[in-house]
């Protein structure tokens, strides 16, 4: 799904293990899951690099994860906003893609960091209940619809599995994955963080210019997290489906946000928990 991906050795490492299974014992490679340290930094003209945030994540999509991390957070708008995107330097660094810069076409306010409450990691994004306002202020109105029948729920695990090659190396990676109102699978990404993998996929929509998600699904491999829902809602996705479950807060900001949230997507069944308008239950 994506050809920029670095090689497989370093996004599912091999090891050796001692596997024991009852009484039988064995030594024999594994695969990993890679997890490396990224910086991301962001400049506008005549501006030296601002330092934004460090995450662990997979390598890979590292310029979508960095423009995906700073739309979710408001501090990137749309794609006419990107000048470039450059990672370190390779005279200095043996893994250049370890440090990522964001240049803008326009300055950077440092104090947006202050305002935003940032911790050094992304793992979490904007947290807490007090971040509900500040999220339901900036984030556009989700047109109604699409209506999607529950058929096509069913069918996207399997989708989005079937894309997924680093899980299938290593069974250790999240992923998400975007899909139009009748199933078709437009994208998906994987990281080592539910988190990482939807920025990753935001990002790629923002770079080619297919913001906001309007019309279209966004299902997570994981629990539907608050912070997913935020993403998710920044990006304009109506509907967000998770084969786990969703937290209290997460249902919370999908029902002010006009979100359709839907989680243990397993099977034949899943729960909807907000805007169940958008699913075709009951109807001809």
């Amino acid at each position: 799904m994506n050809p920029d991906e670095p090689a497989m050795e370093r996004r599912a490492t091999r090891v050796a293990v001692t596997a024991v299974r009852g009484g039988d014992v064995q030594t024999r490679d594994d695969r990993l899951a890679g997890e490396e340290p990224m910086a991301i930094r962001v400049a506008g003209p005549g501006q030296a690099p601002i330092d934004v945030s460090i995450t662990m994540r997979t390598p890979g999509s590292e310029a979508e994860l960095a423009v995906g991390f700073l739309h979710a957070e408001g501090l990137l708008h749309g794609r006419d906003e990107v000048e470039g995107v450059e990672l370190g330097d390779p005279g200095g660094l043996s893994r250049p893609d370890d440090e990522v810069l964001v240049r803008l076409r326009r300055r950077f306010d440092p104090a947006l960091l202050a305002q935003r409450h940032f911790a050094i990691t992304s793992s979490c994004g904007i947290c807490g209940k007090a971040a509900l306002d500040d999220i339901h202020v900036r984030v556009a109105p989700i047109p109604d619809g699409p209506i999607i029948r529950p058929e096509v729920l069913w069918s996207l695990p399997g989708r989005l599995r079937e894309a997924q090659a680093v899980f299938e190396a290593t069974g250790g990676l999240h992923a998400a994955g975007l899909f139009e109102a009748d199933g078709t699978l437009l994208a998906v990404r994987e990281d080592i963080g539910r988190h990482n993998a939807l920025d990753k996929l935001i990002g790629s929509r923002l770079l080619a210019g297919d913001l906001p998600l309007h019309g279209r699904i966004v299902l997570v491999s994981g629990r539907a997290g608050f912070e997913l829902v935020q993403k998710a809602a920044v990006a304009g996705a109506p509907i967000l489906a998770a084969v786990s479950a969703p937290s209290d807060l997460a249902v919370d900001a999908a029902e002010r946000l006009g979100m359709t949230l839907v989680g243990f997507l397993r099977g034949e069944g899943f729960n909807v928990y907000t805007r169940p308008d958008r699913i075709a239950v009951g109807r001809a």
